[in-house]
């Protein structure tokens, strides 16, 4: 009997997600799930896409995200990514979770909590923030982790500027165990923020104790990314295997100019160390960040943008010098007066960039903010950069590499079950894209741009981003668990 599909797309060039060679070929999607690959001339859909000339890959998995709210603001919110290709996101980064966390109205958390917006703290549980993502409708799927800054803030109160007595760890201790056995997938740490960097690493340890029974992941904003960041990463590996448990490291980097080239340093002693326990990484493909803006971590040698300001609302977009000159003050200044405020530093170098991507041990994640008014272009145009720029036109990776990193390999990483993969029997989380054509449009100047050649883009089998016409409506993303189908 021949085989009956829901969809067809054929003769497209496959990129398996494995980093296998391309082939030409067909998948076809039943309900959520790829029911065959390769030759299926034999079989007919309900509805057939022809792919000729294009390339058919899993769809696109954002490692590293602060959707935490957008994923619950419906799929306008997340256009950002389902026009690039992501079909996942992977939410509580940087010690930064909604949940589970309870905000007074009209108080604003403290930095960098903020990074998720300044208000919606409303979920007691994670458990409460987990039916939420259920019963709100979006394009996306989403893998969530906790984090450590939501922890101190619901346990500490406003005293976060010291490290945790014994009775405050054993509570945040138990909070994780609750989230862990309620669908969370990890615990995230941000030592490099202001109240987080008072923690111990014994109290991080303390803390994350419950994931080695879970078989959750250890993920962290390092404490140090500049001159200290060897320091960082021997800190973060000896968590790792104090609790038993992978650590992932986030947007893995080598911070201002008197760091630059130390990528060779820090990517050898990451290889010497994943002989000996599980770690990995991942970056994006900009050799700026995006954050809360800090004035005391201000330097008049890395150029700073304002993305957002409370009191300041006129100057998103604008360099921060500009503003400074403005109002005849210095930078600093500068910055305390726009505060509650966010900021693109450029604090990179290009090769160090280059050098962390091409590393077989990286993964892709945006890092984008999305609730910033002049976010990022990282929020816009990630994946089609790394497949555009660095792949088709610099070479730094074959396609199917850069696909690699963005599927199959974070996939099996964060354990995804069934996801990140072109297979008879996986989640039909798909992107069609023209391989000589993709490429990113959003600029530091213009960051609200759709990318160039993304075709169409499917969730677990249903059709969500269509080229020309845009977001399609259709809202079949579940929430995923580590290692869970």
């Amino acid at each position: 009997m021949a085989l009956r599909c829901d969809l067809i797309i054929r003769d497209a060039t496959l990129f398996d997600g494995t980093g296998g060679p391309r082939r030409v070929g067909d998948v076809g999607v039943t309900g959520d799930r790829i029911v065959g690959v390769g030759d299926l001339g034999g079989a007919s859909a309900d509805r057939e896409v022809i792919g000729t000339g294009k390339a058919l890959a899993p769809g696109f998995i954002d490692a590293h995200t602060h959707d935490d709210r957008a994923v619950l603001s419906g799929c306008e919110c997340l256009r950002c990514k389902s026009s690039q290709g992501v079909t996942t996101v992977v939410v509580g980064n940087c010690g930064v979770s909604l949940a589970p966390l309870t905000q007074q109205k009209g108080k604003r958390p403290p930095p960098p909590l903020d990074l998720v917006g300044d208000s919606g703290f409303s979920f007691e549980s994670f458990a409460e923030y987990a039916d939420a993502v259920r019963r709100t409708p979006t394009a996306v799927n989403t893998y969530a982790i906790i984090g450590h800054q939501t922890l101190r803030y619901r346990v500490m109160g406003d005293d976060l500027y010291r490290p945790a007595k014994d009775g405050e760890i054993a509570r945040m201790r138990q909070l994780v165990a609750e989230a862990l056995a309620e669908g969370a997938s990890g615990f995230s740490t941000g030592l490099y923020y202001k109240p987080n960097m008072h923690a111990t690493t014994e109290e991080v340890i303390a803390v994350a104790e419950p994931l080695r029974a879970a078989g959750g992941m250890y993920f962290t904003h390092m404490r140090d990314e500049a001159d200290k960041v060897c320091a960082s990463i021997e800190e973060t590996l000896k968590i790792g295997k104090s609790v038993g448990v992978p650590v992932w490291i986030s947007h893995h980097k080598c911070s201002m100019p008197e760091n630059y080239g130390r990528s060779v340093q820090t990517l050898a002693l990451l290889e010497a160390s994943a002989s000996l326990q599980e770690v990995a990484y991942d970056m994006y493909p900009y050799p700026a960040g995006s954050t809360v803006l800090m004035p005391d971590r201000l330097r008049d040698d890395v150029r700073v943008i304002i993305t957002w300001s409370i009191p300041h609302p006129e100057f998103a977009g604008k360099d921060l010098a500009e503003v400074a000159r403005g109002w005849n003050m210095d930078q600093r200044a500068a910055a305390e007066k726009l505060l509650p405020a966010g900021a693109i530093t450029f604090q990179m170098d290009e090769e160090d960039v280059r050098r962390i991507m091409a590393h077989p041990m990286s993964v892709i994640g945006s890092d984008g903010i999305p609730h910033d008014a002049h976010p990022h272009p990282r929020l816009w145009g990630t994946f089609p950069r790394v497949l555009g720029l660095y792949s088709r036109q610099l070479g730094l990776l074959s396609m199917e590499e850069a696909v690699h990193k963005m599927t199959g390999r974070t996939a099996q990483l964060f354990g995804m079950v069934d996801r990140g993969v072109l297979r008879p029997g996986a989640y039909a989380d798909l992107v069609l894209f023209d391989p000589h054509k993709v490429m990113d449009r959003a600029t530091f100047e213009e960051p609200k741009q759709e990318s160039d050649g993304i075709e169409e883009v499917w969730t677990n089998g249903r059709a969500v981003f269509r080229a020309g016409t845009g977001l399609t409506g259709e809202a079949p993303g579940r929430l995923i668990r580590r290692n869970r189908d």
